[in-house]
């Protein structure tokens, strides 16, 4: 099993939320395309926003919490028709468990519970050099582009 952490959140060229982790060292990354209401979930984690009421992830984190199990540790494990696999490890006063789970989620309750996060070797085969995601250049002119409010303010700046 390889450690990683979660490098940022970031968006791809069609502004789809991308999670990237990287290896300890920061040499590859693997990024993993998901869902708007996950990307929130990973951001606010990351961010470490408080809300008033729980919300789906800070949930699961409580009920471990209060029924005596913690988040050991969250594998990327597999990845099948271009889909990846994780599995949660839970430590309970019976033993561990492990629970299927999008990687999303697991990332999300990584990040609430301090566990620590893994791929397979099976998925670092995916990884790819930090080097050939966008530059620094290009996704500081996509945080740009965000900024906006609409196209009238895009046309704007090209003035």
């Amino acid at each position: 099993m390889i450690p990683v952490l979660v490098k940022e959140l970031t968006f791809d060229l069609s502004l789809s939320p991308v999670v990237l982790l990287v290896d300890e060292s920061e040499r590859r990354v693997l990024p993993i395309w998901v869902g708007p209401f996950e990307a929130q979930a990973i951001a606010m984690a990351l961010q470490g926003v408080m809300v008033p009421r729980p919300m789906t992830h800070d949930l699961i984190k409580s009920l471990c919490e209060h029924l005596g199990a913690s988040v050991r540790s969250v594998i990327i494990n597999d990845i099948k028709d271009g889909t990846y696999f994780a599995e949660m490890y839970l430590q309970t006063t019976s033993g561990e468990v492990v629970v299927d789970s999008r990687p999303s989620d697991a990332i999300a309750l990584a990040l609430r519970t301090g566990a620590r996060m893994f791929i397979s070797e099976k998925v670092a085969g995916y990884t790819m050099p930090v080097a050939e995601l966008i530059d620094e250049n290009q996704q500081e002119e996509l945080r740009r582009l965000l900024e906006f409010d609409g196209p009238d303010d895009y046309k704007k700046s090209l003035h």
